[in-house]
């Protein structure tokens, strides 16, 4: 269940993330950041899309793991993005919100597989 709610909402946080490149990249002229924030966040879906066919349980919280940092990687440049003016304030809170939940609900599932892999 938590998978596929992760998976719905990290493709979501994907799409938000390429529309902000965009607004970067054309409006902004910022280059560096923005395929920073491009490429890690739009990895948390790509590895919870992975996960899906992981060879093991290891090898899901593994993926999973990747996930969650990638998705803290994508709240430093936020925040960093945010603290230069590149986006306003209500932009990120917007944004900054989803990456909260995406982190909270990839630390559950993290946590979750760790504790069924030593109980096995």
């Amino acid at each position: 269940m938590g998978q596929a709610i992760v998976g719905g909402k990290s493709y979501s946080f994907a799409l938000r993330i390429i529309k902000l490149y965009k607004y970067l990249y054309h409006e902004k002229k910022e280059y560096v950041l923005s395929k920073q924030i491009l490429r890690s966040g739009t990895a948390i879906g790509a590895l919870c899309r992975e996960a899906e066919h992981a060879q093991s349980r290891a090898d899901f919280l593994n993926k999973m793991n990747i996930s969650l940092k990638e998705a803290n990687e994508t709240e430093y440049w936020l925040m960093l993005l945010k603290d230069s003016d590149y986006i306003t304030n209500s932009s990120f809170e917007s944004i900054h919100q989803d990456c909260r939940e995406l982190i909270k609900l990839l630390a559950s599932i993290v946590k979750t597989t760790k504790n069924s892999i030593t109980k096995s």
